[in-house]
């Protein structure tokens, strides 16, 4: 049952109608939208309080259909957002992406990792201290020595950090060195351990059971909620089906699913939902395109030689270039969340960037006659000809390689670059045929 008070409602008011709820032994959750608000009625034989809409201050009463009340959307019209530290998750705020390895392995292993993921944006790091395995042969994790060494992480790099909660013995000791607590696939159906985790305040990240259905994890997030822990994040990380080609198969439609269903976070984790490093990128670039509000994504110095979750960890540059694709994507995503303010520029630094812009204006304006360049080229060809001359642009490649050996730039970046360059080019030559062709077919028709 959900009880809306109105707009108008003063404290005192929504008050008495908790009062109401509690005197008959049922449970009243308090949520404060931006205009009204709504209070949410669990427990059973809710008839007995059939009568609440009577009360001053409530606008009206309406009996939730969702067996799970709190998640629902119904229970909380408004999006939930979360604060871990100065970071926020959901709600329009910008993607956030939580990195690190599955284990920590070492000191040198975690800080240099953390080091680089915070270098590159990840706003969020995450760390396994104790292993859930398949196998009791595998590295099960370094336990609260691993905890001690994110907590270090923290305090240099100003990272929150995540780590997974594996028994309900462990509250104190997750209470004591994270910012978020995450209860991984295997214990999404251990149901004192969801409520040891709802009688803490950390954030909770919660994966999806690798065999549940969405409305079994919604269930399972009502566990802590109905606990008192309104701080829920959920996490899609695939789910087993009958394809062997990836580990699981990671559910991306979840995410516009639970949009309709639920007012928590969804955030994305492409390693366990592939299991396969070439695939973690691109999964990841098309959970945020679907609305995600976050990802977790694990990151290794050496993931040949990872102790746990190799296959599927991305080295420093392959996390790095992950990072410039979602900033790519970032600005085309909706957000109503302004980011926080600049920091001061040294002036050293001001001077720079000064000259990189006269340099971009120059690019720009070598750029244009480059085109106009090409244009004269596919007229001089004729609009018939599609202007990719395959061996020329080789060519050019391979000029521009040869004459870069004192450059700053290494073969690769350099025939990305270029290579950008020659598909804008050849770009501008297709809508240049195509607008010429209209014309002729004007005239001919004229």
């Amino acid at each position: 049952m959900i009880v809306v008070m109105r707009p108008s409602a003063e404290p005192r008011e929504v008050e008495q109608v908790c009062e109401l709820i509690r005197n008959e032994g049922l449970e009243a959750f308090v949520s404060e939208g931006q205009e009204r608000v709504i209070i949410g009625v669990v427990g059973t034989d809710l008839e007995r309080v059939g009568h609440v809409g009577t009360l001053s201050g409530v606008e009206e009463v309406i009996r939730v259909t969702r067996p799970y009340k709190l998640a629902s959307l119904e229970h909380h019209p408004d999006r939930t957002r979360i604060g871990i530290g100065a970071v926020k998750v959901g709600a329009g705020s910008p993607l956030v992406t939580m990195a690190g390895p599955c284990s920590v392995e070492s000191e040198e292993q975690l800080l240099a990792t953390a080091r680089w993921v915070h270098r590159e944006g990840a706003r969020i790091l995450r760390g396994g201290a104790f292993k859930p395995r398949t196998s009791p042969y595998a590295f099960q994790g370094l336990g609260e020595p691993a905890l001690q060494l994110l907590a270090r992480a923290r305090d240099e790099t100003g990272m929150p950090i995540i780590s997974e909660m594996t028994e309900t013995g462990q509250v104190e000791l997750f209470d004591r060195y994270v910012d978020v607590i995450q209860i991984g696939s295997r214990n999404m159906h251990n149901f004192a351990l969801l409520r040891a985790a709802g009688q803490t305040r950390k954030p909770i990240l919660l994966k999806r059971g690798f065999g549940a259905t969405i409305e079994e994890w919604l269930m399972a997030a009502e566990y802590v909620l109905s606990s008192g822990n309104s701080n829920v994040i959920l996490c899609e990380r695939g789910i087993r089906t009958f394809e062997p080609a990836t580990r699981n198969t990671l559910d991306l439609s979840a995410v516009p699913v639970l949009r309709e269903l639920t007012h928590l976070p969804v955030i994305i984790d492409p390693s366990h939902g592939t299991g396969r490093r070439s695939l973690v990128a691109p999964m990841a670039l098309a959970a945020a395109a679907v609305g995600a509000d976050g990802l977790i994504v694990e990151v290794h110095p050496d993931p040949a030689r990872a102790r746990s979750d190799g296959d599927q960890s991305l080295s420093f540059p392959e996390f790095g270039a992950l990072m410039d694709e979602l900033r790519r994507l970032e600005y085309l995503r909706p957000t109503d969340v302004v980011g926080p303010p600049a920091a001061a520029t040294p002036a050293a630094l001001t001077g720079l960037r000064e000259r990189i812009d006269a340099l971009d204006a120059r690019l720009v304006e070598l750029l244009h006659e480059r085109a106009r360049i090409a244009l004269a080229v596919q007229d001089a060809r004729g609009t018939a000809a599609h202007g990719h001359d395959v061996l020329r642009e080789r060519d050019v490649l391979q000029r521009a390689l040869d004459t870069s050996a004192s450059g700053v730039l290494d073969d690769e970046e350099l025939r990305m670059v270029l290579s950008a360059v020659l598909r804008a080019s050849r770009s501008v030559q297709r809508r240049h045929a195509m607008g010429s062709a209209a014309s002729q077919r004007t005239e001919a028709t004229g």
